[in-house]
This record gives structure tokens, sequence and C-alpha cells, in this order.
């Protein structure tokens, strides 16, 4: 049996400019959030602003079940189209978008909708492609995420700054360059195929053998008995977990959406407040990749334990980073912690899944009335408090799974 190494790499190219070109774009709404607040949106606060984001946030995590269902039902090419086509139209019209409700729908709703249905049905390729590798190659497409929201807030910023273009042009300009990259998507990622040696049976040794295509069978899906699940949802572990991740995320996406504007606030220029954007999202790649070996020595649950608390630790940081030194340090080390949390997460995400989109709906909304009312160094601490509560309840279910303190689990 011969698996098309070709079809495998391209595959693998195309699901990370997929995440390259919708979750990577999300991370960098943080420009969005501080432009509508001083431009197009400035009768509208920051937790009006925020929902933008956080809606397309949620539709993405949260109809991920839907289009993992799709996936098995229609395949993926179709699903890539449309998602590519809607999302395409969402961005476009958001660049003639003048009122908050037009933004709302063209880059919240309809943006998060055609994101999620494509981006699901690309990891769910490249899961099925790379069996064996699975581990390393959604490594590398998640990655994708994280170099664009390094380069999506550079570029929009720069966009911005050219007086001859205007919001609306700046917009445009990224659709363009999106509609290439998705048409690579569309192209690219296809259901696996192994290929077959055979040979007839009254061939020689010395005559070629024939190569048989065969597409790959789809995965047997077990079915879940509704006991287990009444069992599994009154385990403590259980709920200690999705206790935790919930209450983690509503922090974690808060300074993606307010590092910027906050960083604007303490003296700090525009220009550089989205560097730091960038360099969060940077260092948010290479918490993705490198803690993969750390995993698989001391355990998933444990590392993702550390980034949790860890990055609840920088959250709170953050209320006392008032200068250019202090801002880059935020960015960077949150950066990293929370990517190793995106990364470890997803071994406890399917059934959390649901829980875990009402949490990034609300999240940074929340953050945003915090602002409003308190200013940024509540918000802050918003972002450290959830962090560090969530990853206490995640040791605690650590705990009840296993005592042992130096277990890898």
């Amino acid at each position: 049996m011969l698996h098309s190494n070709l079809h495998a790499v391209l595959t693998v190219f195309g699901a990370t400019l997929s995440l390259f070109s919708t979750v990577g774009f999300l991370n960098a709404f943080g420009v969005f959030q501080d432009y509508y607040k001083t431009h197009t949106l400035r009768d509208r606060s920051e937790s009006d602003i925020s929902w933008i984001g956080s809606v397309a946030i949620f539709l993405i995590y949260g109809g991920a079940p839907f289009s993992g269902f799709l996936v098995d039902r229609f395949g993926p090419r179709w699903l890539l189209l449309v998602g590519a086509v809607g999302q395409l139209v969402a961005v476009f019209m958001t660049s003639l978008c003048t009122q908050y409700y037009q933004f709302f729908l063209a880059q919240g709703i309809l943006l998060g909708a055609s994101m999620c249905i494509l981006t699901w049905p690309a990891t769910a390729v490249v899961s099925r492609t790379l069996p064996k590798n699975r581990g390393l190659a959604m490594g590398i497409v998640l990655g994708g995420s994280s170099l664009g929201g390094l380069v999506w807030p550079i570029m929009i910023e720069q966009l911005l700054q050219n007086t001859t273009l205007g919001f609306g042009w700046t917009i445009r300009v990224v659709g363009f360059t999106m509609l290439a990259f998705l048409v690579i998507v569309c192209i690219t990622v296809r259901e696996p195929v192994l290929l077959y040696e055979s040979k007839s049976p009254i061939s020689s040794d010395t005559e070629p053998a024939k190569v048989e295509p065969v597409s790959m069978p789809k995965p047997m899906k077990k079915k879940v008995e509704k006991a287990e699940v009444l069992a599994l949802v009154k385990n403590p572990v259980f709920i200690f977990l999705s206790l935790g991740i919930t209450i983690a995320t509503l922090g974690l996406f808060v300074p993606i959406f307010y590092l910027v504007p906050n960083a604007i606030s303490r003296g700090l220029s525009r220009e550089v407040s989205f560097y730091a954007l960038s360099a969060l999202n940077g260092a948010s790649f290479l918490g993705r990749v490198i803690p993969g070996h750390l995993a698989d020595v001391f355990g998933h649950y444990n590392v993702l334990i550390i980034s949790v608390i860890g990055s609840g630790i920088v959250g709170f940081a953050w209320t006392a980073a008032s200068n250019l030194a202090g801002v880059f340090v935020i960015a960077v080390v949150y950066g990293f912690m929370s990517g190793v949390c995106l990364h470890m997460q997803g071994t406890a995400m399917g059934l959390l899944m649901g829980i875990v989109a009402i949490a990034t709906l609300i999240g940074t909304p929340i953050a945003g009335v915090i602002v409003s009312r308190h200013g940024y160094l509540a918000q802050s601490m918003y972002t450290g408090a959830t962090m560090l509560v969530g990853g206490l309840l995640l040791v605690l279910a650590r705990f009840h799974y296993d005592r042992r303190l130096l277990a890898s689990v």
C-alpha cells in the first residue's frame, strides 16, 4: 500500500492556509476593536464592539459539531467551497458597512459561520490523511492561525495608515488576499486516497505493478449509550474539568481583543501597539508547536494546567505593564502560554465544545463592560482571575483522576 506523499503535503499546506485565513484573521480583531472605537463606531462601548468578534469565535466553536456532521455526510469539498465563498462575501460586505448592526451581521455572524464551515473540514481531512503523524500535522496546521495573527494585524494597520485607501479599500485588499489563499485551500484540501499495488495473476515479476486509487474509508463512529453520558457528567473529574476550561476560556481571548487599546491607553503609540499584538500571536505559534514533546514526557493534562495557571499569572502582571518593554514582555509570554492552552485543550474539547463556545461568546464582552466601568486595570485583573480560578479547578480534576503528584496525566 502506497500513500501519496504529495497529496499529504498539499493537504497540510492547504489546511494551514485555511486556519491562517480564518482563525488567524480573528486573532487580529484587536486592530478592529481599536479602530471601530476611535473611528467608525465611536458612539458604541467597548463591550458592544467586542460582541462582533466574540460572536464570530462563538460560531466557530459552537458550530463545530454541526460542521463535523456535514463533513461526514457530504465530504469536505463542497463545504470548503461554500465556506470560502461565504467568508469572502462577509469580508467584502464589511468593507461597505457603516452601522453597528451591519458590522455585527457581516463581520460577526456571516464571517463566523463561514469560517466554521471552512475550518473544521480542513482539519478533519488532515486527521484522516496522516493518522500516524496526526500530532505533528495538526501542530503545523494550528500554527497557521498564530501565523495569521502575526501577519494580519501588521498588514491591516499599515493599510489603514494609508490615507488614500481608507477603511473600505483596506478591507477589500484583505478580501482579495484571502481570495488567493482560499482558492489554494479549495484546490489542495481533498479527501485522502490510498494507492494499492496490484499485479495480474498472469503477469511476470518484471511487469510494472498497477496502481489503483482507493478512497479512504470514513472512520466508524461508536454509538454512545445514554447511561455512559450520564455517568460521565456526574463524574467529579468531568465536572471540575468542564468548569475549569470554561472559566479559563472567559479570559483567554481578552488580551487578543484588548491588548492594543490597553497599550494605547498607557501612552504607547498605535503602531507599536499593533506590533505587540503580532508579537503575541507569533509567540502563540511557538506555544502550539514546542510543548508537544513536553506533553509526551510529563503528560498533556499536566502541561495544560501549567499553561493555564501561567496565563493567569501573566494576566495579573499585565496590570503593571506601563511601558514599551513591559507590554512586549506580557504579549510574548502570554502569547506562548495561551498557545499552549489552545493546543492542549484539543484533547478535552470534544464533549465541552458547547460549553466552551458560550464562554468565548460572553468572555470578551464582559471584559468590555469592566473597561467601561472600572478601566483597564480591572480588566487585566479579570483576565488573571478567570485563568487562575480555571487553573485551580483543573488541578482539582487532575488529583481526582490521579492523586500521585508526579504522575504523567
